[in-house]
């Protein structure tokens, strides 16, 4: 269902007065009368369009709802149409589709009052099954939800890791939001009743806060799983020993295999991210190893690594 922009259609402003709106649609409705373009199907379709805005606009009360729900019909558009309105707004109107020219004195509005109709799905699942009619036999216009809200939380990755609380004001409301261990980047946390008020008696929209874990100096992550680079000495990957490496639980040592090459994987299980909404099941740490080369040699290592390089040979 197409988002109707009134405003738009009448050529006038969001603030404008009524009477503003009384003139551009006067205007419009003369120019685009069927009388006047007798067989055009486009300016028959524009005369109905200039209506609706006009049946909207005029009315207070309608333009209070109609700007309570601003351009985001998309959240309603599926809540469904209201009944459509049967038969033609020119009906009974002398000379309609005659060829000669128009003149009309009055309210112009009357032409969509009893007897008219032709209004779009948009206007009829917000005002009620036939708008105006609806009204004079007692028909009460649909309730809609409110707008949802959308906020951010920043949380680092130990944070994430752990879970948190922050306090965010929004829509001048304080709210406090609680992660559980494993919230991760992109989660979307629901708080319902939170949102706008509802239109036409509706439910209050619900508030949405995404989730953002802000990058980490020492770990990237990757779903479920860290890494983390480790330096390791020459000496220890040549001849093996023990290292000590950090994770987001505490230092854990753990052992070097001889021969250990730069940029070869050490898997920690269990010792990455809480898997969300899982007690007790964590992803993996990776140790990406990086060997370190001595920068500088006294005389006798220099003659040693020589003589090992010979051994090679």
């Amino acid at each position: 269902m197409e988002y109707k922009n009134y405003y738009k259609i009448l050529g006038v402003s969001k603030t404008a007065s009524q009477d503003e709106i009384k003139k551009a649609y006067r205007k419009l409705a003369v120019k685009y009368h069927p009388d006047k373009n007798p067989g055009d199907k486009k300016a028959e379709d524009r005369f109905k369009e200039i209506g609706e805005a006009n049946e909207v606009l005029k009315d207070p009360e309608k333009r209070k709802k109609y700007d309570q729900l601003g351009a985001n019909w998309k959240q309603y558009e599926h809540a469904g149409a209201g009944a459509s309105y049967g038969g033609s707004p020119f009906g009974g109107r002398p000379g309609a589709g005659g060829g000669q020219s128009f003149h009309y004195e009055g309210d112009l509005g009357d032409m969509f009052g009893e007897g008219g109709g032709g209004f779009s799905d948009f206007f009829n699942a917000f005002f009620g099954a036939g708008g105006r009619r609806s009204q004079q036999y007692g028909g009460q216009a649909r309730g809609f939800k409110g707008q949802d809200l959308q906020a951010a939380m920043d949380i680092s990755l130990e944070e994430s890791y752990h879970g948190t609380s922050r306090i965010l004001n929004v829509n001048g409301q304080k709210l406090r939001i609680t992660t559980k261990p494993g919230a991760y980047d992109g989660q979307e946390l629901r708080i319902r009743g939170k949102g706008s008020p509802g239109v036409n008696g509706g439910a209050r929209g619900d508030i949405y806060i995404k989730i953002r874990v802000m990058p980490n100096s020492r770990f990237s992550q990757d779903g479920n799983d860290l890494i983390i680079g480790k330096d390791i000495d020459l000496y220890t990957a040549v001849l093996g020993g023990k290292t000590e490496v950090e994770t987001l639980s505490g230092k854990v040592s753990i052992p070097v295999a001889k021969g250990t090459q730069s940029g070869s994987r050490v898997r920690l299980k269990g010792k990455g991210m809480p898997v969300y909404g899982k007690q007790g099941v964590f992803g993996d740490l990776y140790v990406r190893m990086n060997v370190t080369i001595p920068k500088t040699l006294s005389t006798e290592e220099t003659e040693l690594f020589k003589k090992l390089k010979d051994l090679q040979k």
